[in-house]
């Protein structure tokens, strides 16, 4: 059958130089012939010097290998001028093109030469380096009965070759292929016989011929040429390759080509997927920040000149996450991502910047009807409800909107756009504004106070003031820090003004951090008041039992203090804690179990106070100001903070109660059996130094 298949193969090349074209083949397929007795093969560092050295260059070149290992490849090559050039030049052509081919004498070890083709390999490195070389050699002194095996060899190796193989004549009609062409394309190789190479090419190809250019059949022979194509297989799927080509000469002259095609679809998916990666949000498969900027950049590179950016903001997002969990808030998420995508007109793509915002990028606002009826529009599409884990959790977005005009670049787009939002969102939720020179001059600012206060905070430039929290007989029992920014320009700012820029600005976490290391070092030293320490409270905001690193914070920031960590109250908002998973609730046990105790702030605004109060652990229960202001006067106020203490107290928990200003509500609290009050009936905010000054002072028993 073999010999059937030379005789064919004879035929169908069509000139009396075949022979010589499968030499030419052969030679590029040298490093496969490692089996055969009659190659000596040995591989070269890329300095070319021996590192390896196989039984067939033994027994060719009779060199042992403990002779040979380290010795430059040139002393294989007659001594004659020039000889050591040569073979550098012959290194240097394999590592421009990949592979060499020479003819010449080489030098046995007994001082015989003979007549030798070499081909000469570059190996490299997964970076493209060259990292050695292999040489190919063949002792051509029998010539002739190398050619009565020539057939037999090249068509062993054609067929044994796992990358897919064609020769193709001067006119791009396939000669032969090999068994691994057909199975990458799925033809039988009489289907690819005198097939033309445009007939291999997939529509999505972009290439005029399956070789780089006509011209190249007149450029040097034997020099590679690789460049990437898309082959289309019989069932018409695309399969993208390298494909490596070289012309070629047959003895009689007529030229020809040798195409390698390695197959690289699935080299291609893992760079797609890892682009995707970089390029879209892990949660919603929406565009990121990233793949955002590259298509605003493509949009405005390309002249576009309507084109138009959406910030939206969804109202009240950390509620759902506060009352349902981190979980659920992720779902919503996704749902809204979903309903834009289906909801968006053509030419409109949606984006996720992080956590509940979102980013629209239309191409073309003129034809979805112009800036504000499309914002209005879209407002609509999110304002919805949202079945989130059997609850209907409804939705709506501050959308502020902005669009190119002759002084605006890309960048500004976002900021002007975001600077529309925040106006938005302080008329209320589901509201939608348009970028105006004012909005953008508000955000400017904002985005300076937000750099002052990441600068403040570095340079401990910020201050803390605390409010003493007094028991019923007027003696401090803790003191909450209340943060205070002096500002250069604009005086001391107040915790209000502060955790604005911060929660705009995504530095909440790093104020908590700074809060509470500031409050544990200086309550640390606080000096004994009625003959027990103080506590030192700290409200936290953003660092918060959800993160998985809260415990080992929260125990590195008491240590670095030196406080005792039985003086440390942590308080967190009710709905922070609501539902609260295993894991969060476990390290607030650890600490607990240090001595750390934890306050329920602003407690009885949130959605399941009662349900849940007895599943948290805390030791303290603060009750929200809202209740405490008309307890003189609104009989429902007076049974909320009844019933609100009474529950407190059969649970084991201490009863705070915040914004006490006067006697009378101090009076109907201290009936209810309120257990610590804190307002300015008792004090203000004190600066560190003058709460010092208040410690040392003997209570009073009747307030003031």
């Amino acid at each position: 059958m073999v010999e059937e298949r030379d005789a064919e193969f004879v035929t169908r090349g069509g000139h009396g130089g075949i022979a010589r074209l499968q030499s030419k083949a052969e030679a590029r397929l040298g490093l496969l012939a490692a089996g055969l007795q009659e190659y000596a093969i040995f591989a070269l560092d890329v300095a070319g010097r021996v590192e390896g050295w196989g039984d067939g260059a033994e027994r060719i070149m009779g060199y042992r290998s403990a002779e040979i290992i380290g010795r430059h490849f040139s002393v294989l090559s007659p001594a004659q001028p020039g000889a050591a050039d040569n073979a550098e030049w012959q290194l240097a052509q394999a590592a421009e093109f990949g592979s060499h081919v020479d003819e010449g004498w080489l030098l046995r070890r007994d001082g015989t030469r003979f007549w030798a083709h070499v081909v000469t390999i570059a190996q490299r490195s997964v970076e493209g380096g060259v990292r050695g070389f292999v040489q190919v050699t063949r002792d051509e002194t029998e010539a002739g009965a190398r050619q009565q095996r020539s057939s037999r060899r090249f068509t062993d190796l054609f067929d044994l070759t796992p990358a897919g193989i064609a020769l193709f004549d001067a006119s791009e009609r396939v000669l032969d292929a090999n068994e691994a062409l057909c199975g990458l394309l799925g033809y039988r190789l009489a289907d690819l016989n005198n097939m033309p190479a445009a007939g291999l090419l997939h529509r999505d190809d972009r290439g005029a011929s399956l070789f780089v250019d006509a011209a190249a059949l007149d450029a040097p022979l034997n020099q590679s040429r690789v460049h990437q194509r898309v082959l289309v297989r019989s069932d018409g799927r695309p399969v993208h390759c390298d494909v490596h080509s070289a012309a070629s000469v047959a003895d009689d002259g007529s030229k020809f080509w040798l195409v390698v095609f390695q197959d690289i679809t699935e080299r291609l998916r893992q760079t797609e997927a890892l682009r995707y990666q970089a390029t879209h949000d892990d949660l919603t498969g929406l565009l990121n920040r990233t793949g955002l900027n590259e298509l605003l950049d493509s949009l405005l590179h390309r002249g576009a000149e309507q084109v138009a950016v959406l910030f939206c903001d969804i109202d009240n997002f950390k509620r759902v996450n506060d009352a349902l969990g981190h979980e659920a808030g992720d779902e919503l998420l996704t749902a809204l991502a979903r309903r834009l995508v289906d909801g968006l007109p053509s030419g409109c793509t949606p984006a996720r910047l992080s956590g509940d915002k979102y980013l629209i990028i239309c191409s073309d606002v003129d034809a979805v009807g112009g800036l504000e009826a499309f914002t209005i529009w879209v407002a609509e599409l999110l304002r919805t409800s949202v079945p989130v884990r059997g609850y209907p959790v409804a939705v709506s977005a501050s959308i502020g909107a902005a669009t190119l005009d002759r002084d605006t670049v890309g960048a500004d787009l976002l900021r002007y756009a975001n600077a529309a939002m925040f106006h938005a969102k302080s008329r209320g939720p589901g509201r939608v504004s348009l970028a105006t020179p004012t909005m953008i001059a508000v955000v400017e600012e904002q985005l300076g106070l937000e750099e002052q206060l990441r600068s403040a905070m570095e340079a401990d430039s910020l201050v803390l003031h605390y409010q003493p929290v007094m028991a019923g007989d007027r003696s401090v029992v803790m003191a909450e820090a209340l943060v205070r920014w002096p500002h250069p320009d604009r005086g001391l700012l107040s915790p209000e003004v502060i955790l604005r820029v911060a929660e705009q600005g995504n530095l909440l976490r790093r104020l908590d951090r700074w809060v509470l290391r500031t409050a544990l070092r200086e309550a640390a030293d606080w000096p004994i008041h009625n003959g027990r320490p103080v506590a030192v409270a700290v409200n936290l905001v953003d660092l918060l039992p959800h993160d998985p690193e809260f415990a080992d914070e929260i125990i590195e920031i008491i240590t670095e203090s030196g406080i005792d960590s039985h003086r440390v109250v942590l308080e967190i908002v009710e709905t922070s804690l609501i539902d609260l998973p295993a894991r969060p609730r476990d390290a607030m046990v650890e600490l607990a179990e240090r001595g750390v105790r934890f306050a329920l702030d602003d407690f009885g605004t949130g959605y399941s106070s009662l349900a849940r109060l007895k599943d948290l652990p805390t030791q303290i229960i603060k009750l929200d100001r809202q209740f405490v202001s008309g307890v003189e006067t609104d009989p429902a106020d007076v049974a909320i903070a009844k019933a609100m203490t009474g529950m407190g107290h059969a649970m084991g928990r201490s009863c705070v109660a915040e914004g006490v200003e006067n006697v009378g509500q101090f009076q109907v609290l201290s009936d209810l059996g309120i257990d610590f009050y804190q307002g300015w009936l008792f004090s203000r905010p004190l600066p560190a130094d003058q709460l010092r000054a208040f410690l040392e002072e003997p209570p009073t028993r009747e307030p003031e």
